[in-house]
């Protein structure tokens, strides 16, 4: 597992970097590919260190944060929600990647509640209007929504257009 550490507006000491990578680290016995890459991004958050972890693999992608006034704490919350994650998921992804062997499924703890069926409460279609970024964003506010799927005018991609926590917007650009 390769382990990639980021730091926006904020200084890594020696020590915080042993600690990251020696934890982290351990969640490498859930994977057997060593083309797993995990990135934490390290950044100031008001008054507060905010940590951001992405483990990266073939066909499976797990994502955790946490906003905490110690960045030691901030690593541990942060492993336990991956750690959830993969648990909860063990069996959808067990059955949907069974000839994946990149997972070790062996070590990945069970999950004390059933599985939860996937309901798809509603469904809805509608036409793709070519349009940029602005216009897909002015859209996304006239109908209320926290985003906005759109085709984008100058790369001819679906993208999605979403609003931040921090009301600044985002924008996932698809790939063909």
């Amino acid at each position: 597992m390769k382990i990639n550490i980021l730091a926006k507006n904020y200084k890594v000491s020696d020590r915080l970097e042993e600690n990251i990578e020696k934890k982290f680290g351990k969640l490498g016995k859930f994977f057997q590919d060593e083309e797993i890459r995990t990135n934490v991004v390290i950044s100031k958050f008001k008054d507060q260190t905010k940590l951001e972890a992405t483990i990266n693999g073939k066909n499976m992608l797990f994502r955790a944060e946490d906003i905490n006034d110690n960045v030691y704490d901030a690593i541990d919350v942060v492993l336990d929600k991956l750690s959830n994650q993969m648990s909860k998921f063990k069996g959808k992804l067990e059955t949907r990647y069974k000839g994946n062997k990149a997972l070790k499924f062996e070590f990945i703890p069970d999950d004390s509640e059933e599985d939860e069926e996937i309901v798809i409460a509603k469904r809805k279609v509608f036409d793709l209007q070519p349009m940029d970024e602005e216009e897909a964003i002015l859209q996304m506010e006239m109908l209320g929504h926290n985003f906005f799927v759109y085709h984008d005018m100058d790369t001819d991609n679906v993208n999605v257009v979403y609003k931040r926590k921090n009301n600044e917007y985002g924008i996932i650009e698809t790939r063909r």
